[in-house]
Parts: C-alpha cells; sequence; structure tokens
C-alpha cells in the first residue's frame, strides 16, 4: 500500500456556489508526489459531521500526513494555520464568527494543538515562487478548526504531520462582495501543490 496523503475540503456554504478549498482538493485526488499518493475527501460544512468524517477517514486510511483547506472569504493570501484551539461554535456562518455558543470540538481534550506540518518550510517556498502566504495564529471557532483540532486530536499519539490551510475567496465569488481579496484557483492549487510536496519532502 502506498503512503497517502489525505487532503480535505469543503462543500458550498452560506449562500456561495462554489467552495475553493474543495474546487482545489478535488484536482490532487489521485496525484502522487514522490510515491505518496493523495486522497481527497469533501466535507460537509457542519463541525459535527465534519469530525466525524475526517475523523473516519484517518482511521480508515491510516495517512502519512493529514492537510485541511478551507475557504476565509476577506484573506489576501494562503493562510497558514499555527493552532486549533478545542471550541466549536456550530451557529457561526463563517470562521471569523461565533464563540458565544462554543463547546468543546472533543470533551476532556486539551484545549489546543500546534500544526505539525513544516509552516516554516512550506511559507518560504510559497513565498520563493511569489504565490501571497502567511501565517495565521488562529483557525477560528467554527468547522475548519473543528476539522483541524479532529485531526491533530486522532493522530495525537502518532505523531503524524497534520495542520490546515485557508484560502482566500476565488476571483469569481469576489464579484459578488465588495472590495474583497481573492485569489485565481489556478494560484491556490499552485499554492497547495508546493505544500504538498514540502510536506512529502518532509516525511
Amino acid at each position: 500500500m502506498p503512503k497517502i496523503i489525505l487532503l480535505t475540503g469543503f462543500a458550498p456554504f452560506a449562500g456561495e456556489r462554489r467552495n475553493p478549498s474543495w474546487d482545489v482538493a478535488s484536482q490532487f485526488d489521485g496525484q502522487r508526489f514522490n510515491g505518496v499518493a493523495v486522497k481527497a475527501l469533501r466535507l460537509p460544512v457542519n463541525c459535527r459531521r465534519a469530525s466525524k468524517a475526517v475523523i473516519q477517514a484517518i482511521t480508515t486510511l491510516a495517512p502519512a500526513a493529514v492537510v485541511g483547506l478551507g475557504q476565509a472569504g476577506g484573506r489576501p493570501a494562503l493562510s497558514l494555520e499555527q493552532v486549533a484551539i478545542n471550541l466549536a461554535d456550530p451557529r457561526a456562518e463563517r470562521e471569523r464568527d461565533g464563540g458565544l455558543h462554543a463547546k468543546p470540538v472533543i470533551p476532556g481534550g486539551p484545549d489546543a494543538y500546534f500544526t505539525r506540518l513544516p509552516v516554516a518550510a512550506i511559507l518560504r517556498t510559497l513565498k520563493r515562487h511569489d504565490i501571497p502566504a502567511t501565517i495565521s495564529l488562529s483557525a477560528g471557532v467554527y468547522v475548519c478548526n473543528t476539522v483541524m483540532y479532529s485531526a491533530l486530536h486522532a493522530l495525537r499519539r502518532r505523531g503524524t504531520p497534520a495542520g490546515f490551510i485557508h484560502l482566500p475567496y476565488e476571483a469569481a465569488q469576489a464579484a459578488h462582495h465588495r472590495a474583497v481579496a481573492s485569489m485565481s484557483v489556478t494560484t491556490m492549487a499552485a499554492g497547495v501543490e508546493i505544500a504538498l510536496k514540502t510536506i512529502v519532502r518532509s516525511l
């Protein structure tokens, strides 16, 4: 069995017709980097169901790495998330919303997990290729944070690389929002490919 990178993205939400996280993730399904195969998984925009789905996929696939992708409308760059917290607010509509109704992602779990992706190496390589990217200290309290926390918790005893990357709006989406940053799917996919190759080199 070849090693597998589990790459997750989300269905559209909040009235959007598309979600760049799945537009990008689906492009890599079945691709291989140095013999490591990518398995793309589309997740529902629902904290409980997304957590269950990613944990089940980790149990079934025993991946060598897990990379979550999600949409963060308004951000101008790829955001490499550093921290996932043990809070999920199912009433939020976006990562920057919510918190008042938050409950633990995993009852009894640690307060937070740090990413185990080689973010410094990924960031350096992205900038060398002129792809806008930054480090983010918070994945929010909605479903993206939930998926990042759930994956890191499920892999806590294995030390498997896992983490999360937020993507901007795709350019066509931004046409429906006033004065908001966007990026082409082509550029986002190029950035994610760089991240995947960097992760594979680190395995």
